[in-house]
């Protein structure tokens, strides 16, 4: 490992290890149980790493297997997850809400890199998590070493993208717009920004080392033809996540109990909408899903 990958790492190592509310530690520990036989991490994540109460909020976690086979008594819900993966599933434990994604060992890593157009993973592990469980000492090496590719192939999409002379911040703050404008978000406009000011220390602490690990000059001009073929595959991206946006959610609609609840509630608590399912789309989820989104992207609460 290099010196310059290595500081990456440290870092990512530090975060990854940093204390947790013991109830989502138990949590965690309650997840991996679910899937036994192949559980080897999980990590929490997301706006909920930054609160102190946790009760009415919903917990995230990625669940990472050794195969999808393993962690399933069904064949066909291990084929689902294989072809469109992660599945996610809601979660309840002592009083709190959580909804984890399972993602096999292979897929997170190469969904946490640049070997993959797909922003879905490498957005989100490019900001701060916790490795709040993971099976042994070479699960935890193998899981350090995915993470610390997520930042790296987040800039190193971005970068292109972003002005010649751009601050630290600015380029967090941009790469992650890029990201959320790729997938269909229940978000309000603006949390990409926020997700950055919220900690913006730890954003400046990365930089350098994220960006050496990418072979990224911050402030070296970007050619002219590297910016189109950028364009051309954030394009691509723009139009791949989207789909892949509806794909998970028709899916969720199957693996998801209570799915089509959860869609709702999460676009009322982020966009400030006041969806209310009516009993025929719990009854028929997957086009009640469907329906709903055409007035979601009319009026702004998922884009």
């Amino acid at each position: 490992m290099t010196e310059r990958v290595a500081t990456l790492a440290n870092l990512v190592c530090d975060e990854l290890g940093q204390p947790v509310d013991p109830r989502v530690k138990d949590m965690a520990l309650a997840i991996a149980k679910r899937h036994a036989a192949a559980s080897t991490g999980v990590l929490f994540y997301g706006s909920c790493l930054r609160q102190a109460e946790l009760d009415g909020l919903m917990l995230d976690f990625y669940l990472v297997v050794s195969d999808y086979r393993a962690a399933y008594d069904a064949g066909w819900m291990a084929l689902l997850n294989r072809l469109l993966p992660p599945n996610v599933f809601p979660f309840e434990f002592k009083g709190l809400m959580a909804k984890y994604a399972v993602l096999s060992e292979s897929d997170f890593d190469r969904l946490c890199s640049s070997r993959t157009r797909n922003v879905s993973v490498w957005a989100r592990f490019a900001q701060p998590s916790r490795l709040v469980w993971y099976k042994d000492e070479p699960a935890r090496r193998r899981l350090l070493d995915v993470v610390c590719e997520a930042a790296p192939a987040l800039l190193s999409a971005a970068r292109p993208m972003l002005p010649d002379v751009v601050s630290p911040l600015e380029l967090w703050r941009g790469s992650f717009a890029l990201t959320y404008g790729a997938e269909l978000r229940a978000e309000r406009s603006g949390r990409a920004l926020s997700v950055v000011d919220s900690e913006p220390a730890r954003y400046e602490r990365f930089t350098a080392p994220a960006l050496a690990a990418a072979g990224i000059v911050l402030d070296a001009p970007v050619e002219f033809s590297r910016r189109r073929q950028s364009r051309l595959a954030w394009k691509r991206r723009k139009i791949e996540g989207k789909t892949l946006t509806i794909l998970r959610l028709v899916k969720a609609s199957l693996t998801y109990a209570g799915g089509i609840d959860y869609l709702a509630w999460k676009i009322n608590r982020h966009a400030g909408a006041a969806i209310v399912i009516k009993p025929w789309q719990r009854r028929w989820p997957i086009i009640g899903a469907l329906t709903l989104l055409p007035r979601l992207l009319r009026g702004g609460a998922v884009h």
